[in-house]
């Protein structure tokens, strides 16, 4: 696959959804799926060229297998690549046993074409080494490794190769089509209250986007864990037009535009809003000293969350699925601080998840490893 393409300019993250692929199972060659780029505004997101991508629906042959009382690690080869897949072990699997017998003389028994059911179903997720896997899922980054958290998976019965030789004509025309062409916003859809520009956005819209791309990309690079505003304003400087000359004696000043102050300051303050609306920065404590933190770079938050998932994990109620993501919310919060957002708390997760440090056992539960 041409690499042409990869280094375009992410579009902002607003405009996502206008994307069909973002919301799909993106049908990508490992290959690619190893290779695409983390996004620049929003951890857990990745990019095949200009398109956002975090589902992925995978086919290919079990070239490996290790096997975790609650979950199976399968590599899976598509040919052009293998990719590790964690595939969690049903739960209800363990609480069906085969005790159930039936009635016999062909009278009809629910329980026993249930348990017959299951049974078929069961050995459709119990793969070996050589089988074809079907895996539909969210691409995750674990101990600097890309893989694949599976919502669905199964074992492909594929004896003359249909199923394989179908995906493998299916997908040059995906690319063709789809993939390889870059992702172009409606002109009639990107645009609020001022006109749209060729490629979709308003001035105010690429202007406020470069602005957050700006400031994220600071925070990161000095790992800056709390700021205030002041801190930060003369990033966005070189974003504004300088004011013009002081006037000659009996030259008039313009009055259509505010003061360069003015919109410096109104652009930092629509910048940091999205950042909290995101979860990148918060505020600890609502004081008139404004002072945000970073939630990535915030140790006292993140040693917070392992608290309280180590505690309650061991909870009867929570030994099996995890703890879910409100019950972490109101404990942090009662623990640390109460203007802690879902959105910040969701960044720390997905943070401490990327370090191994926890598991999702679902989209909403967590766990300790």
């Amino acid at each position: 696959m041409s690499d042409k393409g990869d280094a375009e300019e992410e579009p902002p993250h607003l405009l996502w959804g206008l994307d069909p692929v973002f919301k799909a199972f993106a049908r990508l060659y490992v290959k690619d799926i190893l290779q695409m780029r983390q996004s620049r505004q929003v951890p857990g997101i990745y990019f095949y060229k200009t398109h956002p991508v975090f589902q992925v629906d995978v086919l290919g042959t079990v070239v490996y297998r290790r096997e975790r009382e609650d979950f199976c690690c399968y590599g899976v080869d598509d040919s052009t690549g293998v990719i590790n897949c964690l595939c969690w072990k049903d739960e209800k699997w363990r609480d069906f046993g085969d005790s159930v017998k039936g009635r016999g003389g062909g009278v009809f028994d629910a329980e026993e074409q249930l348990r017959k059911l299951r049974e078929a179903q069961r050995s459709r997720m119990e793969l070996d080494i050589g089988d074809v896997l079907r895996v539909r899922g969210t691409v995750k980054t674990s101990r600097q490794q890309r893989e694949i958290m599976a919502s669905c998976f199964y074992k492909v019965s594929d004896p003359v190769m249909a199923v394989q030789i179908s995906r493998m004509l299916e997908m040059p025309s995906l690319y063709r089509d789809c993939y390889d062409r870059p992702f172009s916003v409606p002109p009639h859809q990107a645009g609020t209250a001022a006109a749209a520009e060729p490629g979709g956005l308003s001035d105010f819209q690429l202007l406020l986007g470069r602005a957050g791309r700006i400031l994220k990309e600071f925070l990161r690079e000095k790992e800056v864990a709390r700021f205030r505003p002041y801190d930060v304003e003369y990033l966005l400087h070189p974003l504004l037009p300088r004011p013009a000359a002081t006037p000659s004696v009996g030259q008039e000043l313009p009055s259509a535009a505010p003061p360069f102050a003015t919109q410096v300051w109104n652009l930092l303050k629509d910048s940091l809003k999205i950042l909290q609306d995101e979860g990148e920065i918060f505020r600890k404590v609502l004081s008139p000293d404004e002072v945000y933190n970073v939630t990535e770079q915030d140790k006292d938050l993140l040693a917070a969350i392992m608290d309280v998932l180590r505690e309650d994990s061991k909870r009867e109620k929570y030994t099996e699925k995890g703890c879910h993501v409100l019950h972490v919310l109101s404990s942090v919060r009662q623990r640390y601080s109460r203007n802690l957002s879902r959105e910040a708390l969701q960044v720390a997760l997905r943070l401490l998840e990327c370090n191994s440090d926890i598991i999702s056992t679902t989209d909403s539960h967590y766990t300790v490893l």
